[in-house]
């Protein structure tokens, strides 16, 4: 019996922490910088037809192929394939740059949220095999990711201003390419080699065919196909849904099931995942709190922009709040998480949804001072840190270190999921005008949420008793 949260030994160097991290951040910054450059995208191509898409990409390739990155991490090695996403990244910066039509950059996009999306998991399964060897904690090496990739949500915007004012939008792509070198270059000092099956000198057909059993190509295509359609229908909701989509989706769900359920060795293991309580519960938390995150992220902006009437640049500036305070924030959850578990984090990190909520339905309105403003995105920051740090570490407690890439996999594509759901309640909250009206519906989703997630910390067995399986 594995037990969830307090854990001891030593933690996770440094050096390697921050290696990995680098490379983490390149997903959050690519982005977050593309919003700011759309305008200048639309204007070189001639049109905005198409530019959705260029931000979308990104967004479903990164959840479609981040359990599969997992999976690929185990088979072949994590640092092979963290380093194989990085090379990935710059092929599709480098495409992008150069693109000739919006076609060649919604490629490019995609190419780099498939490389962006092995980041994260193999880097999580590096510091796992660092964990089993020495027998320490992956508390701080997780703090340090999250860490990475929340300052890049803070900057991307600002980042990407500055760059596509000063030498055009296609420097956005060229800047990938100098943090690619310097990662590649620190992970291959300071993370360990492969070992395991990766590390087989075991060739020939026979290999190539245990290979391809171990891969379950059928199982993946099932996978692809039920979560890119997912995403597709998601995205139409708002304005002209594909209601064609929907059989479809139920097709693949169905056979996905099916076949992983028969597979020798499954994609993702259903069965395994379904047994595993807390796993499963945790993965749902994520979709519900990633729901309300983007809820935030992507309305709040909008709204300071066309109700209150200021310029872009000030409502990403009123935004920074919120950021810092969850940087902020993230040291105190992980100590947190260390002493108290993942129970009382996770409380914390519930109340302050609710609490959020409720201040933006009563508080914000086209009249509130920009002090109070203020106010109110720092504490909006606090949530995201200790739900981030609660499920994530939960995840890797309760998952095997053959398992713990395609969880954390999985845990990318329920948070590109949710981000489409926010999208779209917000166009059904706003569907009468980005005003204080539409703001306040988006707030008491925001307060639902965040009551049916502490429900459910404060009822949760597993949470309570700190036990899984």
């Amino acid at each position: 019996m594995a037990t969830i949260g307090r854990a001891g030994g030593d933690q996770i160097p440094l050096r390697l922490s921050l290696g990995l991290g680098s490379g983490s951040m390149l997903q959050p910054l690519n982005s977050s910088m593309i919003a700011v450059a759309i305008i200048a995208i639309a204007d070189q191509f001639g049109s905005i037809d198409g530019t959705a898409w260029v931000i979308s990409g990104l967004y479903i390739a990164t959840a479609v192929v981040s359990p599969a990155a997992g999976r690929l991490g185990v088979l072949f090695g994590p640092r092979r394939m963290y380093l194989a996403g990085l090379a990935i990244i710059g092929v599709g910066s480098i495409v992008g740059a150069l693109a000739p039509t919006i076609g060649w950059l919604i490629a490019a996009r995609i190419l780099q949220g498939i490389g962006t999306a092995s980041q994260y998991p193999t880097a999580m399964m590096i510091v796992r095999n660092v964990v089993d060897r020495t027998g320490g904690t992956a508390r701080s090496a997780l703090a340090v990711l999250t860490i990475c990739a929340q300052s890049m949500v803070a900057l991307g915007p600002t980042v990407g201003g500055l760059l596509t004012g000063i030498f055009g939008w296609q420097s956005i792509m060229w800047v990938n390419l100098p943090m690619i070198a310097i990662t590649a270059v620190w992970v291959l000092r300071v993370a360990p080699p492969d070992d395991g099956p990766a590390a087989s000198e075991e060739h020939g057909w026979a290999k190539a065919r245990e290979i391809l059993i171990k891969l379950d190509l059928p199982g993946t295509a099932l996978f692809l196909g039920g979560i890119t359609t997912t995403m597709l229908f998601l995205l139409s909701v708002a304005h002209q849904p594909q209601w064609a989509l929907a059989p479809v989706i139920v097709v693949f769900g169905g056979l996905f099931w099916w076949r992983e359920c028969r597979a020798s060795a499954p994609f993702i293991d259903v069965r395994t995942i379904m047994r595993n309580r807390p796993l499963t519960m945790t993965l749902g938390r994520s979709m519900v709190t990633y729901t309300a995150f983007y809820l935030v992220f992507f309305g709040l902006p909008q709204w300071l922009q066309v109700s209150r009437g200021l310029s872009a640049s000030l409502a990403g500036a009123l935004m920074l709040p919120i950021a810092v305070v969850s940087i902020g924030s993230t040291f105190i959850a992980n100590k947190m998480y260390g002493e108290r578990g993942p129970r009382r984090t996770l409380f914390v990190g519930t109340v302050g949804l609710v609490i959020s909520g409720v201040m933006i339905v009563t508080l914000l309105n086209d009249q509130v001072s920009l002090g109070m403003m203020i106010l109110i995105a720092a504490v909006l920051g606090i949530p995201n840190s200790f739900n981030n740090m609660g499920n994530q570490n939960i995840i890797n407690a309760v998952t095997t270190r053959a398992e713990i890439g395609v969880g954390l996999g999985m845990y990318r594509t329920v948070q590109y999921i949710a981000a489409n759901i926010a999208a779209v309640i917000i166009e059904l909250a706003w569907a009468d005008g980005i005003n204080d009206d539409g703001l306040r519906r988006t707030g008491l989703v925001i307060t639902g949420l965040g009551a049916a997630l502490l429900v459910s910390v404060i009822c949760s067995r597993s949470l309570r008793s700190q036990r899984v399986r």
